[in-house]
C-alpha cells in the first residue's frame, strides 16, 4: 500500500486518523484530527503532539513489534472533557509506521454514569419505604404485639409506605415503555379538547374535595394531533394533578388550549396546552432539572404528597415522541405555566 493510498483512506475516515512514520513523526492527519490537535502537529514528533503518557507507551509497544493495542484518553475541550479510544495498529510492508484511530466515547461514558445514578437512586428511593416496613413488623412482632392502637397506626403507616412502592415501581414501568417506544412517532389522531374534558372530569372531584378551581379554556372546535391516546391523557392528568397539589387548596387550575405557528420546532400549525397553576411559583434555579429524574425541589414535602420523582421525566419523553416541546414558566408568588406545544400534521 502506497502513502498516496494511505492517506486517501484516511481522509475518507470520519473520526480523527494520524499516519506515524516510522522515525516516529506525524505524517499526515485527516481534517478531524487537525480539528482536535491543530495543523501544527504534520512533521511533528508524535510525542510532542500527544503528549499522553498512556497512549504514549501503547505506541511504543507496537513500534516495538505488537500488531496493536488500545488506550483511553481524556482530552479538555470547549464542550467539556471528551474521552477517546485510540486504536493504534502497525501497517505491514511500512516498517515501524502505525496508524492511529480515535473514537469519540464520550456517549458510552455519559450512558453508564447515568445508568449508575439511577440505579443509585432507585435503590434509595426503595430502601427508605423498606426499612421502614421492616422496622415496623420487627415492632409489630415484639413490643407492640398486643397494643391494638399501635398496630393500627402502625399497620396505616406501612400501607401508605407499601403504596408509595407501587407507585414508584409503575412509575419506573411507565417510564421503561415509554423509553422504548419514544422513537416511533404515534399515527392516530387525537382531538386534544375532547381528551381534555376528560382529563378534567377524572380530576374534578379530588379538585373540589380540595377546594380548588379546575377550568378548562378551549373553543368547540376540534384540536387534532398525532398522538397516542393514552399516553397524551398521562401527560395532562400528570401536569394537572401537579398543579393541583403544588399550587395549594382553595387556588385556581387553568388549562387552556390554543391555536398558532410554530416558531423553531415543532414548525407549522401548532396546538399548545397551558397548565397553569397559582401556587407559590418554582425558584428559576431549579426549572432546568424539572424533568430529570428523581430530581425534587423539596423531597420531603414531594414523598408526602405521593411523588416519585418520575413524573415530569415521564411527562418529558412522551412530548418528545410526540415532537412537541415542553415549556416551563414559574414567577415566585405568582405561580407556575407548564407549556406543551404540538405540531399539527
Amino acid at each position: 500500500m502506497t502513502r498516496d493510498l494511505i492517506q486517501s483512506v484516511i481522509d475518507a475516515v470520519p473520526d480523527p486518523m494520524l499516519f506515524i512514520g516510522p522515525d516516529g513523526t506525524i505524517e499526515h492527519a485527516n481534517a478531524a484530527a487537525i480539528a482536535m490537535l491543530g495543523e501544527w502537529i504534520i512533521g511533528r514528533s508524535h510525542g510532542a503532539a500527544l503528549r499522553q503518557p498512556a497512549l504514549l507507551s501503547r505506541i511504543e509497544a507496537v513500534q516495538q513489534g505488537a500488531p496493536s493495542a488500545e488506550a483511553r484518553i481524556e482530552r479538555s475541550e470547549q464542550s467539556g472533557v471528551t474521552e477517546y479510544k485510540v486504536r493504534i495498529a502497525s501497517l505491514p510492508g511500512q516498517g515501524a509506521a502505525l496508524l492511529l484511530h480515535f473514537t469519540d466515547i464520550t456517549h458510552l461514558r455519559e450512558a453508564e454514569d447515568m445508568r449508575r445514578d439511577f440505579v443509585a437512586n432507585v435503590s434509595h428511593e426503595l430502601r427508605t419505604p423498606l426499612t421502614s416496613v421492616l422496622g415496623f413488623i420487627e415492632t409489630l412482632r415484639g413490643p407492640a404485639r398486643n397494643d391494638p392502637d399501635a398496630q393500627d397506626r402502625f399497620l396505616a403507616i406501612m400501607e401508605d409506605e407499601a403504596r408509595r412502592m407501587n407507585r414508584l415501581i409503575s412509575d419506573l414501568l411507565s417510564l421503561s415503555k415509554v423509553e422504548a417506544v419514544e422513537r416511533k412517532r404515534p399515527a392516530e389522531q387525537i382531538d386534544l379538547s375532547v381528551l381534555l374534558g376528560s382529563v378534567v372530569a377524572a380530576l374534578k372531584p379530588r379538585a373540589d374535595d380540595a377546594g380548588n378551581t379546575l377550568e378548562v379554556l378551549r373553543d368547540d372546535a376540534p384540536a387534532l394531533v398525532q398522538g397516542d391516546r393514552d399516553q397524551l391523557t398521562q401527560v395532562f392528568l400528570n401536569l394537572a394533578e401537579n398543579a393541583l397539589k403544588y399550587g395549594g387548596p382553595g387556588k385556581k387550575v387553568t388549562i387552556r388550549l390554543t391555536r398558532g405557528q410554530g416558531r423553531g420546532l415543532p414548525k407549522g400549525e401548532t396546538v399548545t396546552v397551558d397548565v397553569i397553576d397559582e401556587g407559590p411559583g418554582i425558584d428559576p434555579l431549579h426549572l432546568p432539572r424539572l424533568t430529570e429524574r428523581f430530581y425534587r425541589i423539596d423531597a420531603g414535602r414531594s414523598r408526602e404528597m405521593g411523588g416519585t420523582g418520575l413524573g415530569l421525566a415521564i411527562v418529558k419523553h412522551i412530548v418528545n415522541r410526540h415532537r412537541g416541546r415542553l415549556k416551563i414558566t414559574s414567577q415566585q408568588g405568582r405561580g407556575s405555566t407548564f407549556s406543551v406545544q404540538f405540531p399539527v400534521d
